[in-house]
């Protein structure tokens, strides 16, 4: 009996993971045969669980509409998933950290003792990397409002905050009045969210930090456009105009590389920013905890690299290339 209860709540599972299961496909999952599993779907019917019966080649079961269904329901590997992805969550968004905690601890009281021993047994100690060019957290309402409006479909006002979260105001030199776009897309890139929006004064595609962003919801709908390229990954990672920053660091140099904008923003590490300045060239400017270290990222785009600054930077790059001349030998 205890084998058939724990079968019928991983059935249970899978059909809650997707919307559609050919009968051997759960029969697989389950580790039984089809007859089995059709008598775990009987059990869960007799439980009122309206699971429908698909005919027709393409068939097999799915959960109806208008089922209730019991809280947390999670086998050991879901459970697991669940500890580490909280444990594991970036603090991308203000709070976001304390709010895991206490999911995870809200979690694991009421599991049943066998999936709590799972959980309990996977406590981690995450520790911050210098590489993971932290950027400052998105405000969860500014996040719901643009993330509401790229479900809906609803245009959005926006207006951009300054780079030091402080709010330009009419009069100020720097004061850009706020835009009407129409939002299609939400990623996470690099630590940092970003809205990928058609601006529709500008006709054109734009790139938007969300920390950087207030908006204002509306409830004009808008029709979705073909992005350029229909790549939106490969959009936002080859732009170099993202809205961001150059993240402080002690040690801070530009550098004009041989390569066009789109190829160094692909591969130029968060926290840097990539200047346009013809088709085949680009000025980069990045951060590191030493010169060494920004001679050396310089030097993984393997390209020319000219009007490198400041004094200190090249003197880096002078020292880094008599080591590796050492290392080499001299060139015949």
């Amino acid at each position: 009996m205890a084998d058939t209860s724990r079968r019928a709540l991983r059935l249970l599972s899978l059909l809650m993971a997707r919307q559609q299961w050919p009968l051997g496909e759960l029969a697989s999952r389950l580790g039984v045969s089809e007859r089995t599993a059709r008598r775990d779907i009987e059990t869960l019917r007799g439980l009122d669980y309206p699971i429908t019966t698909v005919r027709g080649p393409d068939g097999g079961y799915r959960l109806g509409s208008g089922h209730t269904l019991p809280p947390l329901l999670f086998d050991d590997d879901q459970a697991l998933a669940v500890s580490v992805a909280l444990q594991t969550a970036p603090s991308t968004v203000f709070g976001l950290a304390e709010d895991a905690a206490r999911a995870l601890d809200t979690l694991t009281q009421v599991m049943p003792a066998r999936v709590r021993a799972s959980m309990e047994a996977f406590h981690l100690t995450r520790l911050q990397n210098y590489w993971e060019f932290p950027t400052p957290p998105v405000d969860p309402d500014a996040l719901t409002a643009v993330g509401g409006a790229v479900r809906h479909r609803h245009v959005l006002t926006v207006q951009t905050l300054r780079a030091d979260g402080s709010r330009a105001l009419p009069g100020d030199e720097d004061f850009v009045p706020a835009r009407r776009v129409e939002p299609h897309h939400l990623v996470v890139w690099a630590a940092r969210w970003y809205l990928v929006a058609y601006d529709l004064a500008e006709e054109a595609w734009r790139i938007h930090r969300v920390d950087r962003l207030v908006p204002r919801p509306t409830t004009q709908p808008f029709t979705d456009r073909a992005l350029p390229g229909g790549d939106v990954a490969r959009f936002v990672m080859t732009s170099h105009d993202r809205g961001d920053v150059p993240t402080a660091w002690p040690c801070m140099g530009t550098a004009r590389l041989d390569l066009p904008a789109h190829v160094v923003a692909r591969w130029a590490p968060g926290g840097s920013v990539i200047e346009h300045l013809d088709a085949d060239h680009c000025r980069l400017t990045l951060g590191a905890w030493s010169w060494a270290g920004v001679a050396g990222i310089l030097s993984t785009f393997d390209t020319g690299i000219t009007d490198v600054t400041p004094v200190e930077l090249v003197v880096a790059c002078h020292r880094l290339a008599e080591r590796w001349s050492a290392v080499t030998g001299p060139t015949a």
